[in-house]
């Protein structure tokens, strides 16, 4: 039963100092210059995660500055509706087109397609309706950005 412990500690430690290849704490770059298009306040969100995650990078060296384009657009469409017409469920589509290039060399970094959606149920009262639109929309812009920092990492740090 030594034996077993010994060889369980061997492999539990080998384990320890893990790293992934494309982690956002080696992603280095600072937004230079930025344009928003679409849905402003969607593309900001976005940029506004985005500029705070840079901002972290400041004192490092070997910075890519980037020039990053944004444009969302939302789309809502009623996805079940009951015999008299009436709608129970909304479905809100999220399309963020993302593209970057390096500030200095104008060579491309990023030109991507974010596509995600979700449904939601309508609610007896039309203010947890529209609270529950907005967490819906908040969570995509979430897993937006997410999905942005892991290409952005794939295509800054293989470059």
């Amino acid at each position: 039963s030594i034996i077993v412990l010994f060889i369980l500690f061997i492999c539990i430690n080998s384990c320890a100092g893990y790293k992934p290849i494309f982690g956002t704490s080696n992603l280095q770059f600072e937004i230079a210059d930025y344009s928003i298009g679409g849905d402003k306040k969607l593309g900001n969100q976005i940029y506004s995660k985005l500029y705070n995650f840079s901002k972290s990078n400041k004192n490092r060296e070997n910075i890519t500055k980037i020039f990053i384009n944004i444009n969302v657009s939302k789309e809502k469409s009623a996805t079940v509706k009951n015999s008299a017409g009436k709608i129970l469920e909304y479905k809100i589509n999220l399309n963020t087109a993302v593209k970057a290039k390096n500030y200095l060399t104008d060579d491309k970094i990023l030109d991507s397609q974010f596509t995600l959606s979700s449904s939601y149920k309508v609610q007896d009262q039309y203010s947890e309706t529209i609270k529950l639109e907005n967490k819906l929309i908040g969570n995509l812009i979430n897993l937006t950005y997410q999905e942005l920092l892991i290409k952005l990492s794939e295509n800054i740090l293989l470059k």
